[in-house]
């Protein structure tokens, strides 16, 4: 996963790429809660599975928007670094997980997450 984060987000350094997941796995984390943060952990590797489920899931879940802007607090970056961040290694979690636990995930979570898992943000027409 760590390869393809690197490779995808064209960091250059696997350190680099390694900060970027640990980052966005415990954001993770703290928003995915039930069957789909257990499938999930169960289709990481080893180590990015410990990452997300180390943290305790908080009581009101973050819009996607949210999500970014409450990483990029955490770590004093840009949002534009920390969207790029997210997007990068969100896109890698949706290729472990899979389109089916993808789509749970996806409809477990608030608005604004299906771009940064690199799937289109579908709303019902009106």
């Amino acid at each position: 996963m760590l390869e393809k984060v690197r490779y995808e987000g064209a960091y250059p350094t696997r350190e680099r790429a390694d900060e970027a997941v640990r980052l966005v796995l415990s954001g993770l984390g703290r928003q995915l809660t039930g069957d789909e943060r257990v499938d999930l952990a169960g289709r990481l590797p080893l180590e990015a599975a410990r990452v997300l489920t180390a943290q305790i899931p908080e009581n009101q879940p973050l819009t996607g928007w949210a999500f970014v802007k409450d990483l990029a607090a955490r770590t004093g970056a840009s949002l534009a670094t920390t969207r790029w961040d997210t997007g990068s290694v969100l896109s890698a979690v949706a290729d472990h997980a899979g389109p089916d636990l993808t789509a749970r995930i996806l409809h477990q979570l608030p608005t604004g997450y299906a771009l940064l898992f690199g799937r289109a943000e579908l709303t019902p027409a009106a």
